[in-house]
Formats: C-alpha cells, sequence, structure tokens
C-alpha cells in the first residue's frame, strides 16, 4: 500500500507540473492582452472619465500584472501545491482589477463606450480563459471577479438582458476550464503513468541485459535469432555475429541437431514457434560446449502496425542451479537419505500402481514387510552412528536379493518392505523370504565391530488379503508382528484370525490401562523355603489381575501386552511398592522378591523409586531381592548393569531368574554379583525323569553357584519326589506348588505364628 500510495503521489505531482507549464506557456498572451487594453481603455475613455481614475486604474493593473509575473517567476525547480496557489493569486490580482474597471470605468461612458468596454472585456475573459484553462483554480480566481464586474457594468434594470448574457457566457468559459483541466489532468495522468512503466521496462531490459540474471532474444519470420544479445551470446559461449541469422531450435538442439534426437521441450518450443502463439516459463535442456544446462524461455509473436508478423520476442533464462535443488528435494522426498532406497510414501505409491494393475488377478501383487532382530539392542550400546552404517550394509544386501520385477525400500526406523507387482505363484514370496532372512542374518563388519541381527518378514497377498494398499500394509505388518512373536527370523504369512488377534490384543490393551488406573491389580506371595529345613526364607511378589467382566487373566497374556504398550515400568514400580509394605509386616528375617523388566532398569528413575519404596515401607534393603532375566544383558547393556552395580550398593540382593533357558552365558554372571541363581522348572521336571541333560545342567549350576558364593533355588517343585531330587543335587533354595501356590497378603502371614519359623515339608 505504501508503494501505491507513493506511485500515485508521484503522478499527480507530474500532471500538477504539466498544468503549471501549460498556463505558463500561454502568460505572454495574457500580459499581452492586459497592455492592449490598457491603451484601449485610455482610447475610449479618456474624454469621459476623469484622469486620475484612470491613471490609478491603469497602475493598479501594471502592479497587478507584475505581481502575478513575480509570482511565477518565485517558483523553484520542483513545483507543488504552494506553487499551484501563488499562481492562482496572481490571477485573482488581475481578476480583481478588471472587475474594478467594469465597476468603476464603466459607469463613465454613454452606450457606446459600454459596448466598447463589454466587447473589450470579453476578449480579456477568452484570453484568461485560454491561458488558465490548465490550472481551475486560477480560471476561478481570475474569471469569478469579472463574472462579479458585470452586475455592476450593467446595473440599469433594462440592461437585466445583458447581465444574463453576460453572466452566462462568463460562466460557459469557467465551465469551459473546468472541462479542459479534467481532459488536460487525466491525458497528463496516463502519459506520466505510461512513461513510468516504460521507465520500469526499461529497468528491466538493462537488468537483464547487464545483471546476467537473464537475457533477450528474438527471431524473424524464419524464425532465425536476429538482432542477438551480447548476454546470450555470451551464454552460449559464442561471439554475436556466429549467431545471426542461424535456427533458434538448431541452436538449442545442440549435437541433437544432427541425429534428430530432440528433448521435449524443445519439441514443444517448435510448435509454439511454428503456431506463433505465446508461451511462457517453458522448461528444457541445453547442450552448452558438452555440458548440459536448463533454460526457462517465455516469449510473444510480433507485429508491426499493420498487423504483419514479424517474428518472436522473449526473455530467458539458466535455471540450471533451481531444477538441480527441486530434483534434490523430489529425490528427498521419495528415498530415504540414509539408505539411497524408496522410502515408505514411495513404497505406497509403486503399491498403489501394483495394486491398480493387478485387479481382478488372483492372486494379484504382493507386500512383504520385513524387520531387524536384536537393532535396538546394537542402536543402544554401541550408537546411532554405528546403527545407521548398519543399515546402509542392510540396504545393500536387500537390493542384491531383490530382482528387478520386486521393489524394495524403507519402511522407517529398522522397518524395510518389499513390493511384488505380479505374484506368478504361491512359491514366489516364501522364496524371496527365505533368501532375505538369509542374506540379512549373516553377520555384518562395520567399523572395528562385527554385528549380529537376524531379519522377521510378514507378508501379504491381494486381493485376499486386502482390496486397498492400506488393508494390505496392515494385514502385512500384523503378519510380521506374528514373525516376531514366533521368535523373529522367521516369515509368516498373514491369516484372517491374526486380525482378530490384534483387535483382541488392543482392547486387553485398553483394558490393562483402565485396570492400572481403578486398581483392579492385586499382588499373590509365593513362598521360597529352605530345601533342607523346609523354613519359609521369603515370598515372590506375583501381580494378577482379575477384570470385572473377563475375570481372571493370566500374566502370561497381560504380560507381553503391557512390555509392548509401555505399561510395564508403572506395573512394576506399583507392585514394588505394594510388595516392599506388605514384607514391612513380616518377621525381620524373610525376604521378598519382586521381578524387574529390562525396561524398568533401563529407566532413569529406577533406583530412585527402589529407595523411595524401601523409605516409604520402611522395610530394610537387605531383605528386597530384585530378580531380573539375561535379557538385560542382550546387546552389551553396560547401563543395566551400573544401575544393578548401584543396587547392590544400597544392600539390595540379587537373584538372577530363568538361567539356562534363554541365550545363557557365564559372562553373565562375571558381570554382577548376584546373589542367587533360580533354576527353570523345565530342567526340573527333566531331572525328576532322570534326563541326563537336565541333571548335568542342574549339577553344574549349583557347581558353579557354590564356587561363586552364590544360593540356587529351583522353581517350580511340585511333588516329593522332585523336592528329594533338587535336595540331592545341592540345590539350597525351592519354590514351587508342593510347598504353596502365590497366596493373598493375609494367607501368607498365617504363615507367621510364634514362633516365627514353620515346617512345611
Amino acid at each position: 500500500m505504501m508503494g501505491l500510495s507513493s506511485m500515485a503521489d508521484e503522478t499527480g505531482m507530474r500532471v500538477l507540473e504539466a498544468q503549471l507549464r501549460s498556463a505558463d506557456s500561454v502568460a505572454i498572451l495574457r500580459h499581452g492582452m492586459n497592455m492592449c487594453g490598457l491603451l484601449f481603455l485610455w482610447q475610449v475613455f479618456s474624454h469621459c472619465c476623469p484622469l486620475m481614475l484612470l491613471a490609478g486604474w491603469s497602475a493598479a493593473l501594471i502592479v497587478a500584472t507584475a505581481a502575478a509575473i513575480g509570482l511565477s517567476t518565485h517558483r523553484g525547480g520542483a513545483n507543488g501545491p504552494s506553487d499551484l496557489r501563488r499562481h492562482g493569486l496572481g490571477a485573482l490580482l488581475q481578476g480583481l482589477v478588471w472587475a474594478s474597471c467594469m465597476a468603476l470605468i464603466g459607469r463613465s461612458g454613454q452606450t457606446t463606450e459600454l459596448i466598447a468596454l463589454w466587447t473589450l472585456v470579453s476578449c480579456i475573459m477568452v484570453c484568461g480563459a485560454i491561458s488558465y484553462a490548465a490550472t481551475p483554480l486560477a480560471a476561478s480566481a481570475y474569471l469569478l471577479p469579472c463574472i462579479v464586474g458585470l452586475f455592476f457594468m450593467f446595473d440599469d434594470h433594462g440592461q437585466l438582458p445583458l447581465r444574463a448574457l453576460a453572466t452566462s457566457y462568463a460562466l460557459s468559459l469557467l465551465a469551459g476550464c473546468f472541462i479542459y483541466a479534467r481532459t488536460f489532468a487525466r491525458q497528463h495522468s496516463t502519459t506520466a503513468q505510461l512513461a513510468e512503466k516504460s521507465e520500469v521496462v526499461s529497468l528491466l531490459l538493462r537488468e537483464y541485459e547487464v545483471g546476467g540474471s537473464d537475457w533477450l532474444w528474438q527471431t524473424d519470420t524464419l524464425r532465425r535469432i536476429s538482432g542477438v544479445s551480447s548476454r546470450f551470446a555470451e551464454t552460449l559461449g559464442v561471439e554475436p555475429a556466429q549467431l545471426e541469422g542461424v535456427s533458434m531450435v538448431q541452436i538449442l538442439a545442440g549435437s541433437g541437431w544432427d541425429n534428430g534426437r530432440f528433448a521435449a521441450g524443445l519439441h514443444n518450443l517448435a510448435d509454439h514457434l511454428k503456431r506463433r502463439e505465446s508461451f511462457s516459463n517453458l522448461v528444457l535442456p541445453v547442450e552448452i560446449k558438452g555440458q548440459w544446462r536448463w533454460w526457462e524461455l517465455s516469449a510473444s509473436p510480433r507485429h508491426d502496425e499493420h498487423g504483419v508478423f514479424q517474428g518472436f520476442r522473449g526473455v530467458g533464462s539458466d535455471v540450471t542451479i533451481q531444477r538441480e535443488s527441486a530434483d534434490k528435494i523430489a529425490q528427498l522426498a521419495r528415498f530415504d537419505p540414509l539408505t539411497g532406497l524408496p522410502n515408505r510414501s514411495h513404497l505406497r505409491e509403486v503399491l498403489d500402481q501394483a495394486m491398480d494393475t493387478a485387479r481382478g488377478r488372483s492372486p494379484g501383487c504382493g507386500f512383504m514387510m520385513i524387520d531387524l532382530d536384536r537393532f535396538k539392542s546394537i542402536n543402544d550400546t554401541l550408537g546411532h552412528q554405528i546403527g545407521d552404517k548398519l543399515l546402509s550394509q542392510v540396504a545393500r544386501r536387500l537390493r542384491q536379493v531383490c530382482d528387478a520385477g520386486e521393489f524394495c525400500g524403507r519402511f522407517g526406523g529398522d522397518e524395510f518392505a518389499v513390493v511384488l507387482p505380479h505374484v506368478a505363484e504361491g512359491a514366489v514370496i516364501p522364496r524371496l523370504a527365505s533368501a532375505i532372512i538369509g542374506a540379512l542374518s549373516a553377520p555384518y563388519q562395520v567399523d572395528q565391530h562385527m554385528l549380529h541381527v537376524g531379519a522377521s518378514v510378514g507378508s501379504a497377498l491381494s486381493p485376499m488379503d486386502g482390496r486397498e494398499s492400506e488393508a494390505l500394509i496392515r494385514s502385512a505388518d500384523l503378519a510380521l508382528y506374528r514373525a516376531k512373536d514366533d521368535g523373529g527370523g522367521v516369515h509368516r504369512a498373514y491369516e484372517p484370525q491374526l486380525h482378530a488377534q490384534a483387535e483382541e490384543r488392543r482392547q486387553l490393551e485398553l483394558a490393562l490401562r483402565e485396570a492400572l488406573e481403578k486398581e483392579q491389580l492385586h499382588v499373590l506371595y509365593q513362598p521360597v523355603v529352605d530345601a533342607d529345613q523346609g523354613v519359609v526364607l521369603g515370598f515372590e511378589a506375583l501381580v494378577r489381575w482379575t477384570h470385572p467382566q473377563l475375570g481372571a487373566i493370566s500374566p502370561v497374556k497381560f504380560i507381553p501386552v503391557a512390555e509392548e504398550a509401555r505399561l510395564i515400568g508403572p506395573i512394576g514400580e506399583w507392585v514394588l511398592r505394594t510388595a516392599c509394605m506388605e514384607a514391612a509386616t513380616w518377621p525381620d528375617d524373610v525376604r521378598i522378591a519382586v521381578n524387574v523388566s529390562a525396561e524398568q532398569l533401563a529407566h532413569p528413575s529406577f533406583v530412585s523409586a527402589v529407595v523411595s519404596a524401601l523409605a516409604q515401607s520402611g522395610l530394610e534393603a537387605r531383605r528386597l531381592e530384585l530378580e531380573v532375566t539375561e535379557s538385560v544383558f542382550m546387546g552389551e547393556d553396560t547401563g543395566a548393569l551400573k544401575v544393578l552395580d548401584q543396587l547392590l550398593g544400597l544392600g539390595i540382593q540379587l537373584s538372577l531368574d530363568d538361567f539356562g533357558t534363554g541365550y545363557s552365558s557365564l559372562g553373565y554372571l562375571s558381570r554382577t554379583r548376584f546373589n542367587t541363581i533360580k533354576i527353570d522348572r523345565s530342567f526340573v521336571v527333566g531331572a525328576s525323569k532322570n534326563t541326563a541333560e537336565s541333571l548335568a545342567i542342574i549339577r553344574a549350576v549349583v557347581t558353579l553357584a557354590d564356587s561363586l558364593g552364590m544360593a540356587t533355588t529351583a522353581e517350580g517343585v511340585e511333588t516329593e519326589a522332585e523336592l528329594q531330587m533338587v535336595r540331592r543335587l545341592g540345590c539350597k533354595k525351592v519354590q514351587g506348588y508342593f510347598f504353596g501356590r502365590p497366596m493373598l497378603p493375609e494367607d501368607a502371614a498365617r504363615l507367621f505364628p510364634a514362633p516365627q519359623r514353620v515346617a512345611l515339608g
């Protein structure tokens, strides 16, 4: 708005200057007419008018004329509204002098002199109207006093028609001045605007040529370059004379002119030139000295005053940098910058196209979801830089496995995907999945690290597993989830019941969140006893859930859901606080064992939560035993080891649960000082059946624990025979249904009558 206002002000100033210049150009006519009128009055009225009056009026006219001349010459170089007002003041002085002439001198003469005076005044008014026509303010200041003077000159009632006629004549002159001034201002305003536009165009043209950002070009009627600009020739790297008269299309075609291989943009340009129609922002590749550049051309046909076609005139610019930037942006929008594989949105586009093409076929197209196993532990322990390098190697292997008919990409994180546009027969997907798992599971050398990850694959087929791309992706994702649940490193195809299971899991998660808020969870306590004496040494706290409508829900079912939904942390903290509060009411030599997940150990506030639970309950740290599984050591998690060391420093007992069932390694036992090793029930059952492997494992674990100063707890002892067997093998503590099922807090408290030692076996 500021710019528009400034332009309007500048145009107004130019019109004002033109008005004053127009008035000044005919000022000599007005001043000359005044002097002629003065001589005429002396000739006509000198015999009838008092000489003193005539001389005084003459002096007034000379002074008024000199004042008008002085006011005009006083103006500076830049004319403004004040100059226009001074110009009007000079006109007013002269108009008042002539009005006084009609009022004073006109009374001295008779009819003949009056007619002569009216003739003179008419000429004076016409001359004033002509000289002041471009300046309506000055015209009004000059003519209005003259109109008033007419009433004094024709003051006889018998001269009323003459007065009316003279007044109408003067008003017509004034109206003509206003009409002319309006037309004058409009024409000069238009001229000023055209001059401004011409100046802007000239400036732009100079910028094109001098600034080097764009250049001008033109052709003749035969589409040959003419009037070559220096900037145009410089851009092509040749002299202007070499371009003059050469075909525009030939210049732009470069080496393609000889072999006829033209870019599509050049064909479009040739069509526009042939049809003689305007075009703009036409982008085409141009070969310049063996290198390809991108040009943007715009042009319009030019015609002479008779409408005859003269050729084209236009502007061009080099947009190579912008084109490369746009291509790079498009690349980033469709490809993963880390691996160079197509990204999620690109995969989705390809899948949409494949499904549209495959409509009506069964099977149609296939979609595979791939997730790396154990990648998170590598990323967390070795850092994202190592993780990124590993993902790049995974991408290369995936490209090598997939052939030209299969489209692979990165879905996000450590998830990849493959689109199979056409599945000829059912064995194609299992065969490709097996090849992918095998290729991605081979060891990776990343910097100084030898890394091992696996891959799980889920697949789905259209149209049976989904008629739209979103449904097909969802089905493959559910199949991948099943593959991960089955231990990973396998391929699973989608099955219809997976949707029902996923919905059940979702509903279970919602119910579990509600259970945590409404305190529907409760803790049961299973006794841990001395294997030889049968004395209660402690209890293991076990979380249980009873839903108001669904009834009791097994931990085997809801614990995995809690881990996936990141609820295991708050649930574990609640169990810890509840168990500590209950154990504080037990005898001083009875411990409480609480299971701790790897996620809890990884949380920065876990140690503080343990300290808070002990402080609120008043339980001594030595009576709290935290049970962890081997999963906390996966991926060289030194953070978990530091947390365990802090807990040991507080005096808390540590127990290694389910030893021997997972990725067991003696190295785990050397990383921290465990107080107890728990032997899984599967070995207890096997040993009771005299299975050599189970017996050997239990003996080895007991021997190892004894040598390291650790106790052993046999889990799942349910019969007298099993109890006697673990006693013979040297287990110090026993836990299982033979001594007691998980029980309510009040039932656990009944096990401690005086004296506080109870024989249970």
